[in-house]
């Protein structure tokens, strides 16, 4: 079954466009990782949100251990303002399939 993250990442103001081009960076890498159905960034006035989907539990347990994903918390750890928010959700199939279903 696949399983859905959202994690809102917020930069400190001055290191916007740093943490910006980091993000941009890895979705490359993510994207060619096992299991990743989507790995989608989203711009927001506070500052950006991931919005993703892995084909299983599995998958993202190993994607949380991969270079592109170890890498990036390295390289902006000290840019952001406060730590990562992460939710991680399964998906309750409602409504028009395809409406209705990330």
């Amino acid at each position: 079954m696949s399983v859905t993250v959202i994690a809102k990442i917020t930069p400190q103001p001055e290191h916007r466009d740093a943490v910006k081009a980091a993000l941009l960076e890895v979705i490359p890498a993510v994207h060619a990782e096992p299991g990743c159905e989507l790995y989608s960034l989203h711009e927001a006035p506070e500052g950006f949100v991931m919005v993703e989907k892995w084909a299983s539990v599995e998958d993202l347990g190993v994607h949380g251990k991969a270079p592109a994903l170890t890498g990036l918390t390295e390289k902006i750890g000290t840019l952001l303002a406060g730590p990562l928010e992460v939710t991680v959700a399964n998906p309750i199939p409602a409504g028009d399939a395809d409406r209705g279903a990330l």
